[in-house]
């Protein structure tokens, strides 16, 4: 790898662990194997150390814009784990609720609905204890 994919792997750790948890990041290491390596590569240094990293938007902003697409998409689990990272970017679930009364408009009820069903586990597995996964 150059100095440039290095600095970009490194930044994409630090902001990857920082919005997603050290939990969740540690987990997608474990799991690694020769197959998805390049992969994991990939999304560090470009989701994380490039896109996330970026000083254009606030991560807030970014969980906003996440959310809706991971909505509309009907990507129900990666949605969960951007709900939690959502919540650790300081959303409330209550700004999180309008965000997906927003996606329900351009989204689709269905879509919505079925977001709505992910976040009630979500914030319900926030408010479980310190240390429990969101």
């Amino acid at each position: 790898m150059s100095d440039d994919q290095d600095e970009l792997h490194a930044r994409g750790m630090a902001t990857r662990r920082e919005v997603l948890g050290d939990a969740h990041v540690d987990r997608a290491i474990e799991r690694t194997t020769p197959l998805t390596e390049e992969f994991q590569d990939l999304i560090t240094r470009y989701a994380w150390g490039e896109i996330w990293s970026r000083p254009g938007l606030d991560r807030r902003t970014r969980s906003c814009i996440t959310l809706a697409a991971l909505v509309a998409a009907g990507r129900e689990h990666e949605l969960e784990l951007h709900l939690g990272a959502a919540l650790r970017n300081g959303l409330t679930p209550a700004e999180i609720a309008e965000v997906l009364l927003q996606c329900a408009v351009y989204c689709g009820v269905p879509a919505a609905n079925a977001a709505f069903a992910v976040a009630e586990r979500v914030f319900a597995d926030s408010t479980a204890g310190p240390g429990t996964p969101a």
